[in-house]
């Protein structure tokens, strides 16, 4: 991290400054940020295997799960 430090008069200002971001530690930044969200926010897949008898009830299952990780998510 750069020991830089901006002022910003409003919020529009702030967010029409560039990042800048070193070449080199792009892509560190991108899974560190990946890591993080995923602690925050865990997906959580039900354990096992599912046979469905149409793809109308794959896709059903597919989306109550989908619904659940959103709840989750959710700040209470």
């Amino acid at each position: 991290m750069s020991g830089r430090v901006e002022k910003f008069r409003s919020v529009e200002e702030m967010a029409g400054a560039p990042i800048v971001v070193p070449p080199e530690e792009g892509f560190e930044r991108f899974a560190r940020h990946c890591a993080r969200y995923l602690q925050l926010a865990p997906r959580v897949y039900p354990r096992g295997v599912f046979r469905f008898r149409s793809l109308e009830e794959a896709q059903a299952a597919r989306a109550t799960v989908s619904d659940q990780n959103l709840r989750a998510g959710r700040p209470r």
